[in-house]
């Protein structure tokens, strides 16, 4: 395969230099025509490239090399996937796609780029760094991986879903009412939406057209009157047709958004739902777009001096869940918690009886792995064996994200992802991270725990409590109205710095109400991006610190969090104050824990974890499941 690949590049080469003009470089990021973290198959170009599966990263082609950026979370997997031909780039560490550009390229080097897979503000940057050399981005009229990738897979029509509003929560006609009250509050006549959740989330609908991820491939624009779906029409059936009728949405071919920006900038825009365009909505009128999800293909399409470039309208109303939506979120992750709970006690069935292991309970060293007893197995077979115990459970649409099931140096490999050809059987003498997550119609999933079913050295039970301690810090944290997660970060870091330790990414992301397991604006990270937005009460938010030891072992906690109203003593500057609500539910292994290295509180905190997991949990299981739960949840005590 390597060699292969080391063919693509001479042959992207080849087409570089025949290119008019001549490409002194080309540009292949990861995201699709949506900015989308997740992509479906035929957009992953640069993993076809570069060999390289992680969901973040870029590739930089010139005529004599071939880079690779991605971040932490990646680091290790990418100098195990890339080959001796490319060069590993560390966002953060090493110099920015853009200044590696404008350092090492020759005046008036000619970058290629393809306009539908880049941002607004991303190019803007790149032309900002380029200027001092006479540098140019240029937009290509097709994908130069395209043309040598000849086995791309054929785009599949997937049907369009409505999403009723017993989920949603809120009416597509209540949705765009308030989104056209912010158009006219910003004095803007329209806005052109390209993020596939919002899409999705603003006209109640879902897909499968990305995997992991029930979102559809489509545009939107709303007017000051009108609003459009751009969608294969393929995937539309007469009840997304009657459904999108009524509420006065007109479907349009998904080709055709380019055009239609055009009409929409030359006040030229008209409805076949509504008839005649709005007078207002001419020349003189803002254009809204998020100019960190709007590609530059769409943006091309627009008189610059018309753009209203902010943050998308829709972006917080999403973020800020409805009551509807909380309260399917808490009732999936129960169904979910009780899913890995029945997962957890099978595995440890499993292990005693295949591997002779001491089990989840017990530290006593295990005999030595029993041979020829039973079935063999991998990261993959008991990854999939959870994926069987949440498909019985109510709502379920499949998963969230490719599950992370991972053995002793694979932990250590922050997004590992197993293949059923080459991953790790199971080992009860090592540790065994598991961060996984489901689908479901009335909430998204995303938990994280990390188990031991041998007898774990003291080092690893010391990091696993640092790990907990921050977990636990930021879930009791109380913060006044106005906080970002970058102030928020260090809370689960503290506790891993004073033993000299940290890890590579964020502690925690926002999460869809059925939608993508990633979503923002917010974030909790060292990262300058999550200053921008404050958290807000009915926010959902990760609580994920880990530690990983290259070669060894990783270790990672993740919760759910909805941000609420602090129940505060005071109100000090009358701001208000925000805590969090835990909703996900499955235990802490006891035998990884160093009581004496918690506080009271902390210890107080597993406990009062600890029982509540278990009443929430227990009506959903079978006797052995329960008495497993109760013996995973008995009270912890300081060590003597």
């Amino acid at each position: 395969m390597a060699a292969a690949r080391d063919q693509l590049l001479d042959a992207i080469r080849a087409l570089m230099a025949a290119h008019s003009p001549p490409l002194h470089a080309l540009v292949v990021p990861s995201e699709d025509a949506h900015q989308s973290e997740y992509v479906s198959e035929q957009d992953k170009r640069r993993e076809f490239i570069s060999g390289f599966t992680g969901s973040a990263g870029l590739a930089l082609i010139t005529m004599n090399e071939a880079l690779l950026w991605t971040d932490g979370r990646y680091f290790l997997q990418a100098t195990q996937q890339l080959s001796d031909r490319w060069k590993l780039m560390r966002m953060g560490e090493d110099p920015s796609v853009e200044a590696w550009i404008a350092d090492n390229l020759a005046d008036e080097a000619v970058i290629g780029i393809n306009p539908w897979c880049i941002s607004v503000d991303s190019a803007q940057r790149y032309e900002h760094a380029f200027s001092k050399k006479n540098q140019t981005l240029f937009q290509l009229y097709s994908d130069l991986v395209d043309e040598v990738w000849k086995d791309r897979p054929p785009v599949e029509p997937r049907p369009v879903i409505v999403h009723p509003v017993e989920f949603a929560g809120l009416s597509v006609s209540e949705k765009i009412k308030e989104l056209r009250e912010k158009l006219v509050h910003e004095k803007a006549s329209a806005i052109i939406i390209t993020a596939l959740d919002e899409v999705a989330w603003l006209y109640n609908i879902r897909g499968s057209d990305v995997d992991y991820s029930p979102v559809v491939h489509s545009y939107a624009i709303v007017t000051l009157h009108s609003a459009f779906f751009y969608v294969d029409k393929r995937k539309v059936t007469i009840e997304v047709q009657k459904y999108m009728a009524q509420n006065g949405i007109d479907i349009r071919e998904y080709e055709t958004v380019q055009s239609d920006a055009s009409l929409l900038s030359s006040g030229q825009l008209k409805s076949s739902v509504h008839g005649e365009r709005d007078i207002n909505e001419v020349e003189t009128s803002k254009i809204w777009i998020d100019s960190g999800s709007c590609c530059l293909a769409l943006y091309s399409k627009l008189s610059p001096h018309q753009v209203l470039p902010l943050q998308s309208p829709i972006a917080l109303p999403k973020a800020v869940k409805n009551p509807t939506e909380l309260d399917g979120l808490r009732k999936a992750h129960i169904r979910d918690g009780a899913a890995v709970v029945q997962y957890l006690a099978w595995l440890d069935n499993q292990m005693q009886e295949n591997y002779g292991a001491s089990g989840y309970f017990s530290e006593i060293k295990g005999s030595h792995k029993k041979e020829n007893l039973g079935t063999k197995l991998t990261e993959v077979s008991v990854s999939d064996k959870l994926e069987g115990f949440r498909a019985t459970k109510e709502h379920f649409r499949g998963l969230s994200f490719p599950t992370i099931s991972s053995v002793g140096p694979n932990a250590a490999v922050i997004h590992y992802k197993p293949e059923a050809s080459t991953c790790s059987e199971m080992d009860a003498d090592k540790i065994y991270l598991c961060d996984s997550g489901a689908q479901y119609l009335d909430g998204t999933t995303d938990i994280t725990r990390t188990v031991h079913f041998g007898k774990p050295s003291e080092h690893e039970k010391s990091c696993y409590t640092a790990v907990l301690k921050g977990h636990i810090a930021l879930d009791i944290a109380v913060f006044p109205n106005g906080t970002t997660g970058h102030a928020l970060d260090i809370l689960s870091r503290a506790p891993l710095w004073r033993e000299g330790l940290d890890y590579r990414h964020g502690t925690g992301h926002g999460i869809g109400s059925y939608l993508n397991v990633h979503e923002g604006p917010h974030l909790i990270s060292f990262r300058p991006s999550a200053r921008n937005v404050p958290l807000q009460a009915s926010m959902t938010v990760t609580d994920e610190p880990g530690y990983y030891e290259d070669g060894s072992f990783g270790i990672r906690l993740e919760n759910v969090l909805i941000c609420k109203e602090a129940n505060a003593k005071f109100n000090f500057g009358e701001k208000g104050y925000l805590a969090f609500e835990h909703i996900t539910w499955a235990p802490y292994q006891a035998k990884l824990i160093d009581t004496k290295l918690l506080t009271p509180v902390e210890i107080d905190w597993v406990n009062t974890y600890h029982s509540e997991c278990r009443k929430i949990l227990e009506p959903y299981l079978n006797k052995q499941e329960k008495e497993w739960l109760r013996k995973a949840t008995e009270p912890i005590a300081v060590s003597s």
